[in-house]
């Protein structure tokens, strides 16, 4: 089995989903079950039928999250001593060489992304141009509108 890249914090995130499933959620779903069980007849149940489906919905995430946190390899991008260059988990200032646009993105696993959080997954397209690069060179990204330019302004581990 592969390891998960994640960062200190979407593994904090992943560790509460997981928590507030198997404390919380799972207890609804049972409860949920009990209750549509005692309405009698259960082929004509949809209570019952949708009571089920979420326990499979619920145990499934449960086991996804289980699985991706077993084999997660966790980095504190405040540990880090790459030397100035893009890794995982650093966060990158950039500016678009056609627009002078500012932006910021923290390069995160796949589970963290959020645009508008300003996360990018590592498997992204900027993320890839990225990688191994310091502050002061040039990236092309190839975006769906097309190819833009990309000056790394600064790299920081926070």
């Amino acid at each position: 089995m592969t390891s998960v890249p994640l960062t200190k914090f979407g593994a904090e995130l992943l560790r509460e989903e997981l928590h507030q499933l198997k404390h919380v959620e799972r207890r609804v779903v049972i409860d949920a079950i009990a209750e549509a069980r005692s309405h009698g007849d259960l082929s004509e149940n949809a209570e019952y039928d949708a009571a089920k489906e979420r326990q499979a919905f619920v145990e499934g995430r449960i086991a996804e999250l289980e699985g991706k946190l077993s084999t997660a390899q966790i980095i504190d991008p405040t540990t880090l001593d790459a030397e100035g260059r893009v890794v995982f988990a650093s966060t990158v200032d950039l500016e678009d060489l056609e627009s002078g646009a500012k932006v910021t993105y923290q390069i995160v696993g796949i589970d963290e992304a959020d645009l508008k959080l300003s996360k990018v997954s590592v498997t992204s397209p900027i993320a890839r141009a990225l990688i191994g690069k310091s502050a002061g060179d040039v990236v092309e990204v190839q975006a769906p509108s097309g190819p833009r330019e990309y000056e790394i302004l600064e790299v920081r581990y926070v």
